[in-house]
C-alpha cells in the first residue's frame, strides 16, 4: 500500500489531550489518564464513554464554533458518528491483543507494514487523522500565518501564495476520500495529500495541520463544491498558532 506522511504523542487511553500551546516540535503531550474519555456537546451533554484502551478527545472547541464555515449539523455527524465510530471499531478490533498495549502512532506505523492488519490501521489512522484535523481548525482561523512559520513557507514553498495554491490543488485534486497535508520532511516544507485512512505518520512525516476532504466532512454544508469548503478552510478556520507549535 502506497501511505505517506507531527507525531503527537498519544497515551494509548488518549488521543493528543494538550492543546497546541502544549506541542513540542511535532509531539503532543498526551493524556496519561485511566478514565475513559467524554466529549461534550454544544450543550454540555456528556458523551458516553468508550470502552477500550483507546478514547474519543473531546473537541477543543464547541460544535457551533466553527460556523457557519462548518454548521453544528456536520460536527455533530462527524465528531459523534464518523470519529467516535473509528475509535469504537478500533477497541473491537484490538480487544485482547498485544496490539491494545501500543501507543496509537506506535500501532499505525506498525500496521501499516502488513495490508493484512488494514482492519486494524485504517480505524488507528483514521482516529489519529481526526484528532489532529479537530486542531488543525479554531474559530476565527485562517488567514496568513507569521514569524518562523511564514518564513519557512517563504524558503520552501515560495510564499504563502505559493502554499495556499499548492494545498488547494492538493486538496480539491485528491480523488475521493482522503486528507491534505502540510509537513516536514528532511527539514523542509511539504504539501502531499494522501487517500483514505493513510496518513504521513505511517511514513515517518512530521504534519504541521491538515484538511479532511472526504464528503462527510463537507457535504452538508457544501454539497458537492469542495473548493469552496477547502477555501473557507484557509480563509476563516485554519489554526496557524497549531501548526506554528508542531513546527517547533
Amino acid at each position: 500500500m502506497n501511505r505517506q506522511n507531527q507525531n503527537p504523542s498519544i497515551s494509548r487511553r488518549g488521543f493528543l489531550a494538550a492543546g497546541s500551546a502544549a506541542v513540542i516540535g511535532a509531539q503532543a503531550i498526551a493524556s496519561g489518564s485511566g478514565a475513559a474519555g467524554r466529549g461534550k456537546s454544544s450543550a454540555n451533554e456528556p458523551w458516553p464513554a468508550v470502552e477500550g484502551p483507546f478514547t474519543l478527545e473531546p473537541l477543543p472547541y464547541a460544535q457551533d464554533a466553527l460556523a457557519p464555515s462548518i454548521s453544528a449539523n456536520t460536527m455533530s455527524f462527524h465528531y459523534d458518528k464518523h470519529h467516535k465510530g473509528y475509535v469504537d471499531r478500533l477497541n473491537k478490533m484490538v480487544e485482547g491483543k498485544k496490539l491494545a498495549e501500543m501507543k496509537l502512532e506506535a500501532l499505525i506505523v506498525e500496521t501499516a507494514k502488513d495490508p493484512g492488519m488494514s482492519g486494524v490501521f485504517n480505524p488507528a489512522a483514521q482516529a489519529w487523522n481526526h484528532t489532529f484535523y479537530w486542531k488543525s481548525m479554531k474559530p476565527k482561523g485562517g488567514g496568513e500565518p507569521s514569524g518562523k512559520l511564514a518564513d519557512k513557507i517563504k524558503a520552501d514553498l515560495g510564499g504563502f501564495e505559493g502554499f495556499k495554491k499548492a494545498f488547494t490543488d492538493a486538496a480539491n485534486g485528491q480523488f475521493g476520500s482522503g486528507w491534505a497535508w502540510l509537513g516536514l520532511r528532511d527539514g523542509k516544507l511539504e504539501v502531499t495529500k494522501t487517500g483514505n485512512a493513510d496518513t504521513p505518520i505511517a511514513h515517518g512525516g512530521k504534519p504541521l495541520l491538515v484538511i479532511d476532504v472526504w464528503e462527510h466532512a463537507y457535504y452538508l454544508d457544501y454539497q458537492n463544491k469542495r473548493a469552496e469548503y477547502v477555501a473557507a478552510f484557509l480563509e476563516h478556520l485554519v489554526n496557524w498558532e497549531f501548526a506554528a507549535a508542531n513546527l517547533g
